[in-house]
């Protein structure tokens, strides 16, 4: 059995001193627990500062997104390299945000996913359903649609170093909440 991950997504909160903060407040309260992997992914800008709290803690840095190219002309973008030179060892991809404000599709997805693993990160793939999807009872569509599409590049060896993460999108900031029933039915899927 895989080890459990708890990952925090810090989304685009607090500058690099208040990061810092809550980098340090993480590492005491997980200590030396090593039968969870703990990952923290602050804001690109805050990632050198965050690493320089974790060091070699219990404590994992991740990004929240990347490019698939090594480097080039893409204004705005981070590259897996650059990633991994600032101590990631992980990064989320295909969230609920970038797909919905940014529409990444899985084939975008999927380009990102094949990059990480390839340059030495643990993808960490969010699938999940909107509010509509669910009532309309196509959550298992919708999330083998999003993993069929999204791992579409990968090898058996590559996809088992890959972590899907269920994301119920409608349970993010609504204050519905996805009950562990339905989490574990759709882990089960």
């Amino acid at each position: 059995m895989r080890k459990r991950i708890i990952a925090g997504n810090w989304k685009m909160n607090m500058n690099h001193s208040e990061a810092e903060k809550l980098a340090g407040n993480i590492v005491q309260r997980v200590g030396d627990v090593t039968d969870v992997e703990v990952v923290v992914c602050p804001p690109f800008t805050s990632l050198l500062m965050v690493q320089n709290v974790i060091g070699d803690t219990a404590v994992s840095l991740g990004a929240q997104n990347m490019h698939w190219e090594e480097n080039g002309a893409y204004t705005g973008e981070t590259s897996a390299n650059m990633l991994l030179t600032l101590g990631c060892n992980y990064v989320i991809l295909g969230h609920s945000e970038r797909r919905a404000y940014f529409h990444e599709t899985n084939e975008i997805v999927a380009r990102k996913a094949k990059a990480a693993i390839e340059s030495g990160l643990t993808p960490i793939v969010c699938v999940g359903e909107t509010l509509a999807e669910r009532e309309e009872g196509i959550t298992e569509k919708v999330v083998e649609t999003h993993i069929r599409g999204a791992l579409s590049d990968l090898s058996q060896e590559m996809f088992d170093g890959t972590v899907i993460a269920y994301e119920p999108v409608w349970a993010i900031g609504t204050g519905l909440a996805a009950t562990s029933e339905q989490a574990q039915q759709v882990h089960a899927f």
